[in-house]
């Protein structure tokens, strides 16, 4: 799609947040799962997802397969990142590049917002197209591109 994007990639630091959030990940499966609002933005190029997490909902999401822009603008969320655990509060936009798997719980009902590039307009192709399940997916998707990967 956009292969200049995955050059920005990079693996190791994130390793050690990678299997934490895996971890849990198999932890709140166990859980009650909890169908959240999602709504869906088009414009020529760009797609905008945005999903309302309820309070005290716990939830992990795929890896990212290219950056976005998230927005972050109702609520207070305890999130991963590549550094470590942070407790976002609304109104906050930020990067996330590709390879990215977060984690959160929402300490409020919070709305968080990706912004991707894609010409794609097919909700189920979208998801497909922008993110994978699991992280050695991503890694096959990464070797398909022809995505070189930092040392």
């Amino acid at each position: 799609m956009i292969p200049q994007f995955y050059k920005s990639v990079t693996i190791t630091p994130r390793r050690n947040m990678l299997q934490m959030v895996v971890s849990l990940e198999r932890e709140i499966g166990k859980l009650p799962q909890v169908d959240l609002p999602i709504e869906h933005f088009f414009i020529p190029g760009v797609y905008a997802r945005q999903m309302t997490i309820f309070e005290g909902t716990a939830l992990v999401g795929r890896v990212h397969k290219h950056p976005c822009i998230n927005i972050v603008s109702k609520g207070k969320i305890t999130v991963t990142t590549d550094t470590g655990v942070r407790t976002i509060e609304a109104p906050y936009t930020f990067t996330s590049p590709a390879g990215t798997k977060r984690a959160g719980y929402a300490h409020e009902e919070t709305i968080w917002t990706t912004v991707h590039l894609t010409d794609e307009t097919d909700v189920d192709k979208i998801e497909d197209a922008l993110g994978t399940v699991t992280y050695d997916e991503f890694l096959l998707y990464l070797e398909e591109q022809k995505c070189l990967l930092p040392q």
